[in-house]
């Protein structure tokens, strides 16, 4: 059951389930990749899934429609129905090829590489279609350059027709608002329609907007506006950038309305899952790829990057740190500039604030990591883990050879190389004894310094 708001506040439920059918048959050659266009990134998420996220909030029921030998596409689809366009020929064959899966409610079309279209949109898309006497409605904008888009053409506040840019004449392609290809209408008339198309068009293909002037010649035709930066396509690389840059501007400001310092908004980059809560502070040039959560009070310093990782409350990241995926920052804890964390789990109050790595460990609370130690935690085979206890203090250069435990309160002496376990409390010593050889110093510097005078 689908619930439709007016803007006079009336809401009618309709028990006829709604379906949108995406489709994403499209190869993208614009793009110059092998990679199906719906599935290249956008915000850390292949773009289709922005669609199916929004669209399975606002309908019943989706549908997928792929090219051939697009098992990724379909895989990412998943739990939704997919169903193969092998021969493209054109939207409105496409959107033909779901036919048995339109149900008998409202069928909405949208395409994969219309990805940023909001919830809002799509329901007032649902609501202008159920109007009186309305038999589709439509998505429109209004471009900055309207550049090859189809015009929608209106007489009397009703839409007429879409007319593509290539079969425009010069006086319809001055139209300012533009297709967005996106439409919604009644299930029977769209199968209805959809078997009147033809292609007698200067592509030769079915066009989906021609269905349009039939429904106007049934009821009315009304369209929806919305921003062209909410329904421009993605056809390029260079659109997929402005689109990008579209969704960064919408995820920043969202952070910030939400509580999020950020000291300068244009040069921090978040993933669409980015999980930040209020009063924490993000400095310049910081990276959040996806599935990252900062809890609040954290303050994540300038030129860092953090990726499938939890930030504790007043953690203090970077500057210039990574964070890895299955780490864990806790409480107050410190990762400083140059260190690299990778599945590993710090403990509250523990430091590791300078030039370190820490890769498959568990450090515990108030546990101190020296400047230059790294936990070698592959052999070429397998990982291995470091575990270290709470109140360690590690000194500078430590090398630890995983497997290895470190006891509470062990002290881990500057240089050492640990490969068997530190019991608590134990003072680890694993260098070598330091020799002084008396004026041998001065002797090979003086010696290297006439070699470099003789050339």
């Amino acid at each position: 059951m689908t619930s439709l708001s007016f803007p006079d506040g009336q809401t009618v439920r309709h028990h006829k389930p709604t379906t949108a059918v995406i489709l994403a048959a499209g190869l993208g050659t614009r793009m110059r990749s092998s990679l199906p266009k719906a599935l290249h990134p956008l915000g850390g998420r292949p773009m289709i899934m922005h669609l199916i996220e929004t669209a399975g909030l606002v309908f019943d029921r989706l549908v997928v429609v792929i090219g051939p030998d697009m098992d990724l596409l379909e895989k990412a689809a998943v739990p939704w129905p997919c169903v193969v366009q092998n021969e493209r020929l054109g939207t409105g064959h496409a959107a033909r090829m779901a036919e048995a899966l339109f149900g008998e409610g409202d069928v909405a079309i949208l395409y994969a590489d219309n990805p940023l279209i909001t919830e809002q949109t799509m329901r007032d898309l649902l609501a202008t279609r159920r109007r009186q006497n309305t038999s589709l409605a439509l998505l429109a904008m209004r471009p900055a350059d309207p550049g090859r888009y189809g015009r929608v053409i209106e007489r009397d506040g009703c839409v007429q027709e879409i007319v593509e840019w290539k079969d425009a004449t010069e006086t319809q392609r001055k139209v300012a608002l533009c297709n967005a290809g996106v439409l919604c209408a009644d299930a029977a008339d769209l199968r209805r329609w959809l078997a009147g198309l033809s292609n007698e068009n200067a592509q030769g293909e079915y066009y989906l907007t021609d269905v349009v002037a039939q429904a106007a010649g049934e009821g009315e035709v009304h369209h929806v506006e919305a921003p062209a930066e909410e329904l421009a396509g993605i056809n390029s690389r260079a659109e997929l950038a402005v689109a990008e840059a579209s969704l960064q501007k919408r995820l920043r400001l969202a952070a910030m309305e939400a509580g999020v310092t950020l000291v300068a908004p244009e040069s921090v980059f978040l993933s669409v899952d980015t999980v930040i809560e209020p009063d924490v502070l993000v400095e310049p040039n910081v990276v959040f790829g996806p599935g990252v959560t900062v809890r609040s009070g954290a303050r994540i310093r300038a030129f860092s990057h953090l990726e499938g990782c939890v930030v504790g409350h007043d953690a203090l990241i970077g500057p210039y740190a990574r964070l890895r995926p299955g780490t864990t920052c806790g409480t107050g804890s410190h990762v400083g500039n140059f260190v690299e964390l990778k599945a590993t789990q710090l403990g509250d109050g523990a430091k590791a604030n300078h030039l370190s790595y820490l890769g498959d460990s568990s450090v515990g609370a108030r546990t101190n990591i020296g400047a230059g130690t790294i936990t070698c935690n592959y052999d070429g085979f397998f990982k291995h883990r470091t575990t270290i206890g709470d109140n360690v203090f590690v000194g500078s250069d430590a090398i630890l050879v995983a497997p290895v435990t470190i006891g509470d309160h062990a002290l881990i002496a500057a240089g050492s190389v640990i490969t068997e376990d530190v019991e608590p409390g134990a003072l680890a010593l694993g260098r070598s004894r330091q020799t002084n050889k008396q004026e041998r110093g001065r002797m090979i510097s003086e010696s290297l310094r006439m070699k470099k005078e003789q050339g």
